[in-house]
């Protein structure tokens, strides 16, 4: 799952506050604070033929994380699908591009943890790439990982933010192991979720997928679910273990940047046959059509 360089984005522009800048000349303050203490949250999006899906759900958990973390200055759903459409505008982006869409608390006086030291701000980062779904859809291998999720008590994981260093950490332990991504844990050893997607897993024809208490709400995951239940496909939200997985009949995870992929191995241990399943290329299909027929207008 090692993505490679896309030519097509060596002329990229990106968008910084609103100044549309090559990449090579983009660049935030040392003194902003998603410099100084990963202080920002984030989404990523999708387009498809114009229409970025689920966009105005990915703008409202922006914005509510942003609340949560008790930014001053948040921009409207509007401001920030202005910007998004004249960043996509200035690299003639129509389809097949994920967009990173990034805020930060912004510029600090001086260097320090404080909030009251950000007293120009927020910075809004548009970065959209040409890229294709980065997941192989023949079958991934994945590990379980030593670092836990955080629980509520800990650190929301209802708050998007730019902490991911426990994903980083994760991915470090896979990349060792020599798999594709890390299954993470919740304190209490239940699948929280991989270490940048969410995980299903497929049972005798029912869909199970871990509860959101230790793991972002994903809206690639919620998708996923509402075609579950439009479908009649049979799906059940609770606690997972390993064991749960390593004997099921089938294993996805989902992800914006990848939509669904199937996963082949966990710990060694092949899952079901060891290639995708028949519920699991049934819902790639299905989302397919989702994100071919739903979406916002933006070009």
């Amino acid at each position: 799952m090692l993505q490679t360089f896309d030519e097509r984005n060596r002329d990229l522009k990106v968008n910084i506050n609103g100044q549309i800048v090559h990449r090579d000349q983009a660049g935030i303050s040392p003194f902003d604070s998603l410099v100084q203490g990963g202080d920002g949250v984030w989404e990523g999006l999708r387009l498809y033929n114009g229409k970025i899906f689920k966009l105005e759900e990915h703008l409202s958990r922006l914005r509510n994380s942003a609340k949560a973390l008790a930014f001053e200055l948040i921009p409207s759903t509007e401001a920030l699908i202005e910007e998004i459409r004249k960043t996509l505008h200035a690299n003639n982006m129509t389809d097949g591009v994920h967009i990173r869409l990034t805020l930060s608390r912004g510029l600090k006086i001086t260097s320090g943890m404080d909030p009251r030291l950000n007293q120009f701000g927020p910075t809004l980062i548009v970065l959209p790439e040409w890229k294709q779904p980065v997941y192989d859809r023949a079958g991934l291998r994945f590990i379980t990982s030593s670092i836990r999720r955080f629980p509520p008590d800990c650190l929301d994981p209802k708050i998007h933010h730019n902490n991911l260093i426990q994903s980083i950490m994760a991915k470090i332990e896979a990349n060792v192991a020599g798999a594709d991504a890390a299954v993470m844990l919740d304190k209490e050893g239940f699948i929280a979720e991989a270490d940048g997607t969410h995980v299903f897993l497929v049972q005798e024809g029912v869909v199970y997928t871990s509860h959101t208490d230790a793991c972002p709400e994903g809206i690639t995951r919620e998708t996923v679910i509402e075609l579950c239940e439009k479908e009649g496909i049979p799906c059940k939200v609770g606690r997972l273990s390993t064991t749960d997985a390593y004997r099921s009949d089938e294993m996805f995870c989902s992800g914006t940047m990848g939509e669904l992929a199937s996963v082949s191995h966990l710990d060694g241990r092949t899952i079901g046959e060891g290639n995708p399943g028949i519920v699991t290329r049934r819902l790639s299909e299905l989302y397919t059509k989702e994100t071919a027929r739903a979406g916002y207008p933006i070009i």
